[in-house]
């Protein structure tokens, strides 16, 4: 491969894909090159029984109609579970189990006041100015404090201790819609008119000349501007060699965001093992450290996804699938008893801190680190451009707030390369 174009886009996640099409419609050239096999970045989708999709990165629309996906969606004629969202957005219907009995409501009603307090704390650390890591300012004691350290591990990927108070207040995102045939089948279909060079990594980019020029295994990519869009897990590893080395500032803002992991395992029943008031959120836990957060049958189909994340998280993927799809299995008995496990027809489950094209799920800024996803998102030499949700304050880790920055980042090329005509 050997291309020309005013810009060159490094991934073909949300960012990307949206940085190229706002590139297009402000009328300049660019290139997309992905080093993986397909489109989509962590957005991907796989059939987990005929007709039944498993999203094994995101799965929902924050914000519902406000998420520019939603949009979308009904321009390409891709129905969204707008009907069935509440049994997951209202709190007061997410279920908490300990110990395999659901809480009764004295209970819930003190873990729910757990949680507000919590948060109140975290954010009370955040607004004065004071950084801490959650776990610092949370009792840590309480009898309700499993369900939400494993609300943190799976939202964050990090377990309370390395995620920062600030960052997780400037978080912003309602649970909003399911994607019944799959966010990532719709990332996919709103990205196939993009040309995209598979296959193509990017082993080394070097802006020392008046341009970019982009080494990958199918050929070099010249441009005036480069907009790079992976994972702070691949910019830390070492895969790029960026010529010449990148500046410290940028160097610090990528380590102040490393990857966190949330793994999440779909569990396929061969008919509906919840019953009428199934749906919904639960979180298990137990005296003996077991704990999940459990979306049943969130796609409207007999299947369930089980999320766990952080230390555990990662420690589970390293003992393997089956162990995976036992630690899902149990937790759902827990829920709704023994008898389902003979009517569980297949698992999929995911590995994202050994993901070889992204080493994570999503950035996590570190306690004291916030405020690099600025950073981050700054250029370097108006020549080398950088995308993707860990620039963004509010929406990080999220698909549309991928999709935002791409956008962002198309237009601050455009205004470079327009000061530089």
């Amino acid at each position: 491969m050997s291309a020309e174009s005013e810009v060159v886009v490094i991934g073909a996640g949300s960012a990307g894909l949206s940085a190229h099409k706002e590139l297009t419609r402000l009328g300049i050239t660019s290139t997309v090159i992905e080093a993986s096999h397909r489109i989509g970045g962590r957005a991907y989708s796989e059939e987990i029984t005929p007709g039944v999709w498993f999203d094994l990165g995101c799965a929902w629309l924050t914000d519902g109609d406000a998420n520019p996906f939603a949009e979308i969606a009904d321009g390409l004629g891709i129905a969204l579970g707008r009907v069935t969202w509440d049994a997951y957005n209202n709190s007061d219907h997410h279920r908490f189990i300990r110990n395999g009995v659901r809480l009764g409501p004295e209970e819930h009603a003190a873990c729910r006041r757990y949680y507000a307090e919590t948060d109140n704390a975290v954010e009370a650390a955040a607004g004065n100015g004071h950084d801490a890591a959650m776990g610092d300012v949370m009792d840590l004691e309480s009898d309700y404090a499993p369900p939400y350290l494993e609300s943190i591990a799976t939202g964050w990927g990090v377990d309370v201790d390395g995620v920062s108070c600030a960052d997780n207040c400037s978080s912003s995102g309602q649970l909003g819609y399911p994607v019944p045939h799959g966010y990532g089948n719709l990332v996919a279909a709103w990205g196939a008119d993009v040309a995209v060079t598979l296959n193509a990594q990017a082993e080394r980019i070097d802006w020392s000349s008046q341009g970019v020029t982009v080494e990958t295994p199918k050929g070099n990519v010249s441009a005036q501007r480069a907009l790079v869009t992976v994972s702070t897990g691949i910019l830390s590893s070492g895969e790029i060699d960026f010529a010449h080395g990148l500046p410290d500032w940028k160097i610090e803002a990528i380590n102040g965001l490393p990857m966190g992991t949330e793994n999440k395992m779909g569990i396929a029943f061969d008919r509906d093992v919840f019953g009428p008031q199934g749906r919904g959120h639960h979180t298990v836990w137990s005296d003996n450290s077991e704990s999940a957060k459990v979306d049943v049958n969130g796609m409207g189909f007999n299947s369930v996804s089980v999320f766990t994340g952080g230390r555990h998280g990662i420690w589970l993927e390293k003992q393997g699938t089956q162990a995976c799809h036992d630690f899902a299995v149990d937790r759902v008995a827990e829920i709704f008893g023994n008898d389902i496990r003979k009517h569980v027809i297949r698992s999929i489950t995911t590995a994202w801190s050994s993901e070889p094209w992204t080493r994570g799920s999503w950035a996590c800024a570190l306690p004291g680190q916030a405020h690099q996803r600025e950073q981050l998102a700054r250029p370097i030499d108006e020549r080398l451009y950088f995308a993707g949700e860990a620039t963004m304050v509010g929406g990080q880790g999220t698909c549309d707030g991928a999709y935002r920055s791409g956008i962002r980042a198309a237009q601050e090329i455009a205004a470079g390369l327009k000061r530089g005509s």
